[in-house]
């Protein structure tokens, strides 16, 4: 069978498996490893060790963790606030030693009870912001606390990530550049590079790619993968590449347009990687890890939310809110598959550790998908149950909660700085309202910035932009594009930002520029609250102050004829 045909294959049965989850409301992730199950060798047997498709599962992990390294911003635990951090540490520090000793009483070994302590340990942030935008929760108090925590689950993850590299150079596995000493001075090396490269290099080198959007993928495809070389070469592992990849540009202000522009492929590089993972697990094994499996799956799903709870009652959190967001850590992540097959490349676990925890994290995400889009029926159930949770003083959901996000304290958020969106701007300023800006021409942004504008880089015509944007304090989006005609290439911007503001739960007006009479119905009927009409609105104020200003008859002086010239 060729490669393609067997391509062709895989992909149709992750499609279908992928309706089947559609329909039961789970997330793909599970789909995705069944994919591998049914088409590993225990079954149809289309995927082998040797096939060119776990090229594809590489990448992919190191664009997931180039995507993760992206967010890690130098100021990210300044902005996060302290009930983020209190949190997320807590919870890590609590699941990884409580599973350690659960994994030590089921009989595992040391160093395999400690690499899955700390895979329980990591929450899916794909999953959890899905499941929290579909419910319109991503900007609710629980929602963004819960998406504060799991950052510091990230830096976690590059903690771990690290150590792991520097346990496997230790150990001899993957120390390929003069064993131990050559690897920290490669490290130490490198380490000193992307530092440099970040102070000066990274924001004028996005500039110029974001010139052509197009290019922005290849680009930052190409990064993720060469960081992931060099790491691997070094001894730190492609892991820590990816990683790398991502720091490197994540001070600088087209990020999130990177982000955006990456998450589709992300996903699709991705399904490999699980397909990979399931068609690893044997079915005839899978009886003996099901029992220790079920085991750590209740530990996670009853577990990882108490402590949630526990330390944001301690805060003075109301007990709704602590049981909300604990919710969103009640299953594993595909970073603990991640981490645990990095740790079997490593030499320190079989492939039996992995195959323990992909069961975990097939029952725990299934379970726990449930139980957030069921959260209010299972609070109703369990609410008489958690008073001793709740402090009995002010709570802190009363007062300001500041989680660091992107434009979450402006009213008005502009999108396009053309001649016209900066005159928006100006007059906006003027009345005291300072906006933030998005716009993809990154000389536009430049001059913003220069102003002391707030804004980011971003293309408006991309729908997945909108969901790494807060749009929680948003009173008002100005759209100041201009009217685009829809082609093979480009869709009117204009129209899909109406669509997905909607779609995303914004709840506040939108003003939409229109240069034509027939192009204003057309927004008004997609759901343009305010139609801004430069042309005509100008040309109104013109005779406005013609017709105000003008002198009355007694006042005009008989003047002689004089040739017209046109």
């Amino acid at each position: 069978m060729s490669t393609f045909t067997q391509l062709a294959m895989m992909l149709s049965i992750a499609a279908l498996l992928g309706l089947v989850g559609l329909v039961l409301r789970q997330p793909l992730i599970v789909a995705f490893i069944a994919t591998g199950l049914v088409v590993g060798p225990d079954l149809l047997a289309l995927l082998q060790p040797t096939d060119p498709i776990f090229v594809l599962a590489e990448i992919g992990i190191s664009v997931l963790l180039f995507l993760v390294g992206l967010k890690l911003d130098l100021q990210i635990v300044r902005r996060l606030g302290p009930v983020a951090v209190a949190t997320g540490l807590g919870q890590v520090s609590f699941t990884a030693l409580v599973g350690f000793v659960i994994c030590l009483g089921l009989g595992f070994a040391v160093v395999p009870s400690a690499y899955i302590a700390v895979a329980l340990t990591f929450s899916s942030t794909i999953i959890i912001v899905k499941l929290l935008s579909d419910k319109r929760e991503a900007d609710s108090l629980h929602g963004r606390i819960a998406i504060g925590f799991l950052i510091v689950q990230d830096l976690f993850v590059v903690f771990s990530m690290i150590v792991l590299s520097a346990l496997g150079a230790a150990t001899g596995k993957g120390a390929g550049f003069g064993g131990l000493p050559g690897m920290l001075v490669a490290s130490i090396v490198a380490i000193c590079a992307v530092a440099l490269f970040m102070r000066y290099a990274a924001e004028p080198l996005l500039r110029r790619v974001a010139r052509v959007p197009e290019l922005m993928v290849t680009f930052a495809l190409a990064w993720a993968v060469l960081f992931a070389v060099i790491a691997d070469w070094i001894g730190l592992g492609k892991e820590i590449g990816g990683l790398a990849a991502g720091v490197s540009l994540a001070s600088t202000p087209y990020r999130e347009a990177v982000a955006s522009r990456l998450a589709s492929l992300r996903d699709f590089l991705l399904l490999f990687f699980f397909i990979a993972l399931g068609a690893g697990m044997r079915t005839g094994t899978l009886g003996d890890q099901l029992p220790a499996a079920l085991l750590l799956s209740a530990f996670v799903l009853v577990g990882n939310p108490l402590i949630v709870l526990a330390i944001m009652g301690f805060m003075g959190y109301r007990k709704r809110t602590g049981f909300m967001a604990g919710l969103t850590v009640a299953q594993i992540s595909e970073f603990s598959l991640i981490f645990v097959a990095a740790g079997i490349a490593a030499g320190h676990v079989d492939e039996e550790v992995l195959s323990a925890v992909t069961l975990v994290g097939l029952v725990t995400i299934t379970i726990s998908t449930y139980m957030i889009l069921y959260s209010e029926r299972l609070y109703a159930v369990c609410e008489p149950l958690l008073g001793i949770f709740e402090r009995a003083v002010q709570h802190r959901e009363q007062q300001e909660d500041d989680l660091g996000t992107r434009g979450s304290a402006h009213e008005v958020l502009l999108f396009g700085l053309g001649r016209y969106g900066c005159e928006v701007a100006r007059s906006l300023e003027e009345q005291a309202v300072r906006p933030f800006a998005i716009d993809f021409d990154p000389e536009a942004l430049r001059a913003w910035h220069a102003t002391g504008g707030a804004g980011v880089y971003g293309d408006a015509a991309d729908p997945e932009f909108l969901e790494n944007l807060s749009l929680v304090a948003v009173q008002w989006v100005v759209i100041a594009l201009p009217a685009l005609s829809a082609s093979l290439t480009h869709d009117d911007a204009r129209l899909i930002l109406i669509e997905r503001l909607r779609a995303v739960g914004f709840r506040g007006r939108i003003a939409v520029r229109a240069d034509t009479p027939s192009d204003a119905a057309a927004l008004r009927e997609r759901g343009a609250d305010l139609i801004l009409q430069p042309f005509a609105d100008a040309a109104t104020r013109a005779v406005e102050e013609i017709t105000l200003t003008r002198p009355g008859p007694s006042e005009r002086e008989p003047s002689p004829a004089a040739p017209v010239r046109l």
